[in-house]
């Protein structure tokens, strides 16, 4: 991805508090390079998380935190506090983690316009692998329809949860790739009651692509939709 118009960043499996602690510093370098007058598109970091539940600051947030103590020490599942929208979601091996550090300023961009830009990466990621991934208009993040009507969003593959500080993007998006969708039983998953949740390995079976093809495909389908929107905003 030498034309990529922003910088990949693996960060490999990595906490939840200490990729946070990384988010924030590289929303502190592409704020600086917009103050010095040379902003930059921005960064995207890709990671793994060992299983932990995330927690947003909305009202009744934590209600949806259905299992006690107890059970999640005997799952090994941590519970972390998140600044992020959203509501609750769960974060574990086998779950691609995205959190597109990116100037909007620069990319003609506001929140709804780029949540859709998001949604589009994954519906395209997912199409490259055989699997049709859909939008409802009614809660943010993709879904796989159901076999009986192309147009019901049945069960999410990918949610979504993101910031802005001085338009720079923080948080992001996370692929079920492989994850154990057990795990998501622990929650009302995003805050959605009796919504349920998919994996591609679910719908792909022994199909499914490893993580390090999903990451490519994420960066590049990325890559793609970013530099268009750049093209889109420069002409005008």
């Amino acid at each position: 991805m030498t034309d990529s118009p922003f910088s990949l960043v693996d960060l490999g499996v990595m906490p939840y508090p200490e990729a946070l602690a990384v988010q924030r510093a590289h929303v502190e370098e592409v704020l600086a390079s917009r103050d010095s007058g040379t902003p930059e598109v921005g960064r995207v970091l890709i990671v793994e998380h060992p299983p932990v539940i995330t927690v947003s600051h909305r009202p009744n947030a934590t209600k949806h935190l259905l299992a006690d103590s107890g059970r999640l020490m005997a799952e090994g599942v941590a519970v972390e506090p998140t600044d992020r929208g959203g509501d609750i979601t769960y974060h574990g091996p086998g779950q691609l983690v995205v959190y597109p550090i990116l100037d909007l300023n620069v990319l003609g961009l506001r929140l709804h316009e780029y949540m859709r830009l998001l949604e589009s990466v994954v519906i395209d990621t997912c199409l490259a692998f055989g699997v049709q991934a859909i939008r409802d208009a009614t809660a943010t993040g993709v879904w796989i329809p159901s076999p009986d009507d192309p147009s019901d969003a049945h069960a999410k593959v990918c949610a979504m949860g993101v910031r802005v500080r001085r338009w720079v993007s923080m948080h992001g998006l996370a692929i079920n790739v492989s994850t154990n969708l057990k795990h998501f039983d622990l929650i009302v998953p995003c805050g959605l009651v009796g919504r349920p949740v998919t994996s591609i390995r679910e719908l792909l079976g022994e199909r499914c692509p490893s993580m390090e093809l999903v990451k490519r495909a994420v960066a590049d389908t990325m890559a793609t939709h970013v530099r268009a929107q750049l093209q889109t905003h420069n002409s005008l």
